[in-house]
């Protein structure tokens, strides 16, 4: 392997000053992203998760944002899954958003709930339909299964099940679950590791905003 010591970029692009930020947490996230959107980003929306147990043991997967507002962030998922489970115990998780062409990242933690079943219902109706049958055939998802020719089998039953021109329902056991984001915090890449870190902490109806060490 390379000698990973040696790597190392320095970050240049941009600076983040306090005068720049937005009174409003959830607004600042949104101008964040549409700079990453506008500099056709390879999946902007996609975030890690990371979760806990009961007994705390931490984990971390990729999964795709699926709205951001009134302060929350909105992902869906299987409700067995691991991190289902992790949030059934222990509901709380903190999202990362890491966009390395602009030297930039966004954390955002706190509390974790379920969304509306109609607003689930809402979202699962739009999907690809190969995306809905995948919802069934994952099930139980992050379970261990004999091989991959048993996963396809599932799915080409479920194709059968729910041929072309018929609705595929919302399983019970897939819907959203909502990030109430009581802290975010903010990261620009500088130069020489002197990066520029501020964190918006809930306080009463405001936010309490920090400059932090890089």
């Amino acid at each position: 392997m390379t000698d990973l010591t040696s790597l190392r970029l320095s970050y240049t692009r941009a600076a983040l000053r306090r005068a720049d930020l937005h009174a409003d947490p959830l607004e600042q996230f949104r101008a964040w992203f549409a700079d990453a959107q506008s500099a056709g980003l390879t999946e902007p929306y996609a975030l890690q998760l990371a979760t806990a147990s009961r007994e705390g043991r931490p984990s971390v997967r990729t999964v795709l944002l699926r709205g951001a507002e009134a302060g929350a962030l909105t992902f869906y998922t299987n409700f067995e899954s691991h991190k289902g489970r992790d949030l059934n115990g222990n509901p709380q998780a903190e999202a990362l958003f890491y966009w390395p062409e602009l030297e930039r990242q966004v954390r955002a933690s706190g509390p974790v709930t379920r969304v509306p079943e109609a607003e689930a219902d809402a979202y699962f109706r739009v999907r690809p339909r190969e995306s809905q049958l995948a919802a069934h055939a994952s099930d139980p998802q992050s379970a261990p299964i004999a091989d991959r020719a048993a996963l396809e089998a599932k799915f080409s039953a479920l194709q059968e099940r729910f041929p072309e021109g018929t609705s595929v329902p919302r399983p019970d056991f897939w819907g959203g679950y909502r990030l109430r984001v009581q802290e975010w915090e903010f990261w620009q890449g500088r130069a020489n590791r002197m990066h520029d870190r501020f964190r918006y902490a809930a306080q009463g109806e405001g936010w309490r905003v920090e400059r932090l060490m890089p």
